[in-house]
Parts: structure tokens; C-alpha cells; sequence
């Protein structure tokens, strides 16, 4: 499942980066990497940008950066 298909609310675990090599360099710095929890916090009403929490940070990606970030939804 990718990061842009979850809905307002969702929880969610990382399990790949699969965007180009800058913007993985850049989120990896960030500290989204494999098996980080985030919680996705709002969704623009086209879908573009996306907002997230994650260890404290709040992050809004493009959808075409979070159509490219692997997860698996949390319980």
C-alpha cells in the first residue's frame, strides 16, 4: 500500500522509500525510515499535499512523493 492511499486518521508503519534519491536522502534524514509509525493528519481535498506525524514532526509531502513511500497499515 502506499502512503498516499491512506485515509485522514490512519496509522501506519513505513516498509519502503521507493522516491528518487533526493527526497529519500532528505526524509531519511528527517527520520522516516523503514518501521517508523506515523499517523496521517490531514489530505488536502484534491489529495495533494498530504500531512503527517511522525516522532514528533509534523511533515507534509506532495502526493507524488508519498505515492513513492511503501507502508502497511497499523493496528
Amino acid at each position: 500500500m502506499k502512503l498516499s492511499q491512506l485515509k485522514v486518521g490512519d496509522k501506519a508503519v513505513v516498509t519502503s522509500t521507493g522516491v528518487n534519491s533526493l527526497v529519500r536522502r532528505r526524509l531519511m534524514d528527517l527520520g522516516l525510515i523503514r518501521g517508523t509509525e506515523l499517523k496521517v493528519l490531514r489530505v488536502a481535498p484534491l489529495g495533494d499535499p498530504i500531512e503527517i506525524l511522525f516522532k514528533g514532526l509534523y511533515l507534509t509531502l506532495r502526493k507524488s512523493e508519498a505515492d513513492g513511500i511503501g507502508v502497511r497499515q497499523a493496528s
